[in-house]
């Protein structure tokens, strides 16, 4: 299949090594020349070191790349994917797929990236996410991440076209759990950082990920998503890939900040999109819109957005009045 990968930076590269090995015709987009014919000259992303790119992928920072392609993989940061994607339309071939790879939720309007995508396009868009750090996924160690879409037909062609021997592909219908999913986690992973940051322990982290897995449910729930999305590949085997591995760029950025660096210090020092800061905002104002209680993510908003003190976090969290854990009826 002739297939473009818009965005360059390691997911969408690591992506288009993926598909290249899969038989597939790959061209990769940069969003300038000099990126692009950098890459093209060194064969390897900076973002992915050791990962040689295959002669056989075609460069360009020319959106008409994605003239007559039937399958288009949009890896852009979040904060980018509106324009990218209206961009992309007049090149877009009526009956193309774009694959949407990108996790977040756009700050002004609340919507998924996949929404973005339909308004902005009216493409049939599928959504792949999971566990999947880029660096592991270029050197091809073993992977499984789950493909939504709003048929089974679409999301069974995706599949097709990324499964291999170490990319292991599910499918679901549920775009909201899977996205929603895909962009809280950063917000968690962002606060695993902060805990490492400030020196806090196993138990510490073990219970910031259960709780926080708790509120990603009870959003994405709210808005329509399902429950057992959060126990899949994309709630809960995400959630532990970026809160546990120093590949997570949301859980460096929290180390920086947990050990005291400003926020802003924090994010150029990663050198790469922090997208657990930008999730927070959007988090918070969905969780507002929606009367759904998310007491982490509300510290994580006063942490990056008001100015809090990331000393105040955890006394806050952990003086909250008492309550269950879970609703059960069998008590009364």
């Amino acid at each position: 299949m002739e297939i473009a990968v818009i965005g360059s930076g390691a997911w969408g590269t690591a992506l288009a090594c993926l598909l290249l090995r899969n038989g597939h015709s790959v061209t990769l987009w940069s969003y300038t020349q000099e990126e692009s014919e950098r890459l093209a000259a060194a064969r390897e992303n900076p973002f992915l070191p050791g990962v040689i790119l295959p002669e056989g992928i075609r460069f360009t920072w020319d959106l008409t790349c994605a003239e007559g392609k039937p399958l288009v993989v949009l890896a852009t940061p979040s904060y980018a994917v509106r324009q990218i994607a209206r961009n992309l339309k007049p090149h877009l071939q009526k009956d193309a797929i774009v694959v949407s790879v990108t996790k977040g939720v756009e700050a002004e309007t609340g919507l998924r990236m996949s929404q973005i995508i339909e308004s902005e396009t009216g493409a049939t868009v599928a959504v792949l996410s999971g566990p999947s750090h880029a660096e592991e996924v270029g050197r091809m160690i073993p992977t499984g991440v789950v493909v939504a879409a709003r048929d089974a037909e679409t999301a069974e062609k995706v599949q097709d076209v990324f499964m291999s021997e170490c990319f292991r592909v599910y499918t679901s219908p549920d775009l909201v759990g899977i996205e929603l999913g895909a962009a809280l986690k950063n917000v968690i992973a962002l606060c695993a950082g902060v805990c490492d940051g400030l020196g806090l322990g196993d138990n510490t982290k073990a219970l910031l990920m259960t709780r926080g897995l708790s509120e990603m449910a009870r959003l994405g729930i709210a808005l329509g998503g399902k429950k057992e999305t959060f126990a899949g590949l994309a709630g809960v085997g995400d959630l532990i890939v970026t809160c546990t591995s120093m590949h997570s760029r949301n859980r460096r950025a929290g180390i920086l900040i947990g050990q005291g660096k400003d926020i802003q210090e924090a994010m150029r020092e990663v050198g790469a999109v922090v997208e657990g800061y930008y999730a927070t905002k959007s988090g918070y104002l969905l969780c507002q819109q929606a009367g759904v209680e998310m007491p982490i993510l509300r510290q994580a908003y006063a942490v990056l957005y008001e100015g809090q003190p990331v000393s105040a976090v955890v006394e806050n969290l952990m003086l909250r009045a008492r309550r269950r854990e879970q609703d059960d009826p069998s008590w009364v």
